[in-house]
């Protein structure tokens, strides 16, 4: 029997580039440590699952992608967004389209899609393998891969081996960096790994008060200095050390070790002539009553203090006493409402890794190792990554089926 092409990894990059090499013709051996596979993929979109994003031009795909958008090039124009959809739509899991594009299992169930992509490969008659990969052999030349050794000891020979094993982002599901090691030993450099679309840290003494509160519809604005890094429009969460939330957690991809500073547009649809113009209604409908319950026709309740802190107004002053300068600050912190972000929460706590496999040792077009004959990479262990809302998942989809259609031409 000839020698199977070995799969190491079973997530939404592993469990395709399994499937469509088998499709090819390729006996095909799929390693994976935990006992169930797609533990990641399980828990992601809050257990839905946002599957891809309905950006189907190539060009705006690839603006959604902070690191090394233009190394996607090939592997996108191969297997798109619209490609995604169809596919799971064969595979029998009818989508959904959401605000943002973000793309979801119309049964709202993450498990929806992993079964469905453990189906496909089972059904191309890929062998299941649960066990830990200790390290790859080469040939005595050191330019071919020739075996994986398993810890238990067993030795599979093979020529083909993709490495499909994720980050190090949320460990418990099983991705904790062993790519890398398999990547050093075969001589490969890895770009130094850190926390992407992760939540911020901030120091604000009043971000406790806040915690649990959700803010929609709000624009925010990320700058260094004088220098704007990045500004977006939707939806933030306030938590226990900082902040988070979609919005929050693209806007980590630009924050790096130094202090940045995060303002929020309360009110991005008014600007300040129409706020002020709205707080003057407001004021004489209500001329009788402290400014904290104005506020709250504004504002969620839990912000009304907070701003008006910012605004240098006391919480009691009576509507009547309010002076046109202190209006005029009242407008200004709804418009600016700042924050200081001084880090990134722990890579555990992260949605996916930044850095990775060196992208200059990595054919683009088949994802191969230029290093090494019959090393192929897919999915987040390479150095790219993208923003929320179904990119990174297009990524392992995109990158595991050039890897796929590659090694199976072996």
């Amino acid at each position: 029997m000839s020698e199977p092409k070995i799969v190491i990894g079973a997530g939404a990059a592993g469990l395709t580039a399994a499937a469509v090499c088998a499709e090819r013709g390729g006996r095909v051996l799929l390693i994976e440590k935990m006992e169930r596979p797609g533990r990641k993929l399980r828990i992601t979109g809050k257990g839905r699952c946002n599957v891809t994003n309905a950006t189907f031009d190539l060009q705006g795909l690839l603006e959604h992608i902070p690191t090394n958008p233009r190394f996607l090039y090939s592997a996108f124009s191969n297997f798109m967004p619209y490609d995604t959809i169809a596919l799971m739509e064969d595979l029998g899991v009818p989508t959904k389209i959401e605000r943002g594009e973000r793309v979801f299992p119309v049964s709202d169930n993450a498990t929806d899609i992993v079964d469905a992509l453990v189906r496909r490969a089972k059904d191309a008659g890929v062998q299941f393998l649960q066990g830990t990969v200790e390290r790859l052999e080469l040939t005595e030349d050191g330019r071919r891969v020739q075996a994986v050794h398993l810890t238990d000891g067993r030795r599979l020979t093979c020529h083909t081996v993709a490495v499909c094993t994720g980050g190090c982002s949320y460990p418990a599901t099983g991705s904790t960096g062993d790519g890398y090691t398999f990547a050093r030993q075969c001589g490969h450099t890895i770009v130094p790994i850190r926390p992407a679309l992760v939540p911020l840290v901030c120091d604000n003494n009043f971000i406790p008060e806040l915690q649990g509160l959700s803010l929609r519809n709000v624009e925010i604005r990320v700058t260094q200095g004088n220098k704007e890094v990045y500004t977006d429009f939707g939806e933030m969460l306030f938590t226990h050390f900082g902040v988070s939330g979609p919005l929050v957690l693209s806007a980590s991809a630009y924050v790096k070790k130094s202090t940045y500073r995060l303002e929020i547009d309360l009110k991005p649809a008014l600007d300040d002539k129409k706020l002020d113009a709205r707080l003057l209604r407001d004021f004489g409908e209500q001329h009788t009553k402290q400014i904290s319950t104005v506020m709250r026709g504004l504002l969620p309740q839990a912000m009304a203090e907070p701003v008006l802190d910012k605004a240098g107004v006391a919480v009691d002053t009576r509507i009547s006493e309010i002076t046109k300068a202190q209006r005029a600050a009242i407008v200004n912190a709804l418009k600016h409402f700042d924050l200081t972000v001084t880090g990134l929460r722990p890579i555990e706590e992260a949605i996916i890794t930044d850095g990775g496999v060196s992208l200059k040792e990595i054919d683009p077009k088949t994802m191969g190792s230029k290093l090494i004959e019959g090393l192929y990479f897919a999915g987040e262990i390479i150095d790219c990554a993208a923003y929320t809302g179904g990119y990174n998942l297009q990524i392992a989809f995109s990158t595991a089926h050039s890897a796929a259609a590659a090694a199976g031409r072996r």
